[in-house]
């Protein structure tokens, strides 16, 4: 049995997602974060030291970070996410799972933090907005004909990089990266990604 402990307004909708689109059962647990600081609540905390979501619960064994939760999954329910292994699409597909949450989400998070820091945080902004425009910016790059970043249906990468993508033009880069608002537009209008979201709750993460 699957429990996901999901944190409102967080990457953590992907592992929802990826549940709907597997048709895998699963349990859910909704956990609030704090209305004045926005912070995970001490349920995460309980479950896990560090309190971060995703968060899933198989079987009385915690897993975390999403980039490890997604590819248990795949391995376990949705080879076909997957590209074959000793193919060069394996391995674009082992750097773009990493580049999700390594390189994609620092300057993502950085923005987010500076951005309540006022004037004090204008030495660091120009930095921040041109990481983030570099990656944006790749991300459009390298995204397939097909629409989709590694194979030419969906896959792991799409969905562990949906998440900076959806950033990308909720911060307004849409008109200048229309191949990554078409690949946004595309899996919100998947039944799986629709239905992860009436579980969940829409997220305003930028």
């Amino acid at each position: 049995m699957i429990t996901v402990h999901h944190l409102n307004n967080s990457r953590s909708q992907r592992v929802l997602w990826l549940l709907e689109e597997l048709n895998v059962p699963y349990g859910l647990e909704i956990h609030q974060r704090d209305a004045v600081t926005n912070l995970a609540p001490p349920s995460l905390i309980a479950k896990h030291p560090l309190g971060k979501s995703p968060m899933i619960d198989v079987d009385g064994r915690i897993i975390t970070e999403s980039g490890a939760i997604v590819e248990y999954l795949c391995a376990k329910y949705g080879p076909q996410l997957v590209p074959a292994k000793d193919t060069d699409a394996y391995i674009s597909h082992l750097e773009l799972i990493h580049f999700a949450e390594g390189s994609a989400m620092t300057p993502i998070l950085l923005n987010l933090y500076v951005s309540k820091l006022g004037e004090a945080a204008a030495p660091l902004t120009p930095r921040i907005t041109h990481q983030l425009k570099s990656h944006f910016e790749y991300m459009e790059d390298i995204l397939r004909p097909s629409g989709h970043f590694v194979q030419d249906e969906l896959s792991a990468a799409d969905i562990m990089l949906s998440f900076p993508a959806e950033i990308a033009i909720r911060q307004g880069f849409g008109d200048k990266l229309p191949k990554l608002a078409a690949f946004v537009a595309h899996i919100q209008s998947r039944p799986a990604y629709q239905r992860a979201i009436e579980k969940g709750g829409d997220y305003a993460f930028a």
